[in-house]
Parts: C-alpha cells; sequence; structure tokens
C-alpha cells in the first residue's frame, strides 16, 4: 500500500523564489530513491510563504529508513536556511480515483 508523506513548509517569503530552485534540486535527488513513487511541490494560495510537499513512497517503513538517512539529513540541511516552519504527516493511501 503507498504511503503518502505530507509536509507543510513554512518558508521566509522573500526567500520563495530560491526556495523553490533548491527543493526542485533536492527533489530531483529524491526521486531517485528506489522506494519513492514520485513527489509534488505545492504553494498554498491562501498563506504567504507556505507550501506543501506531497511525496509517495512504497511503505511507511521505507520512507522512515530514508528519513534518518545520510542523504536525507544532507537534503535537509539544504532547505533548512528557507524554512521558518512547518510540521509532517505520514499517511496511508486507502482509494484513490482516477478520473472519469
Amino acid at each position: 500500500m503507498t504511503h503518502r508523506v505530507i509536509l507543510r513548509m513554512e518558508v521566509f517569503p522573500e526567500m520563495a523564489m530560491d526556495f523553490e530552485r533548491t527543493w526542485r534540486e533536492v527533489g530531483e535527488s529524491i526521486s531517485r530513491e528506489p522506494d519513492n513513487l514520485g513527489q509534488t511541490l505545492v504553494r498554498d494560495t491562501e498563506e504567504e510563504g507556505v507550501y506543501w510537499v506531497l511525496s509517495d513512497w512504497t511503505s511507511e517503513d521505507r520512507f522512515r529508513a530514508f528519513e534518518v538517512s545520510e542523504r536525507h539529513l544532507a537534503h535537509r540541511l539544504k532547505l533548512k536556511p528557507y524554512r521558518k516552519g512547518g510540521a509532517m504527516h505520514v499517511t496511508e493511501v486507502i482509494r484513490e480515483i482516477a478520473p472519469a
């Protein structure tokens, strides 16, 4: 079953463009992880400086192993200067409905 990580990232608004560019570099690296099934970065339209990252993984265990890896710690260091807060939720995809 797919696990979706939902990450709310609060970014300093004046650094938004640099954050987006850095996130793309980090995201491309994460996309090469064998257990990563894809990622999406979205910008909130109601709260300035708020982004959401949706990241799908083959299992929660595989995500948790990646989360504490040296590779991921390096990614987090690259994004740290842009972040002023956030939260993470690991979820289990129950059902997806494709467009009719």
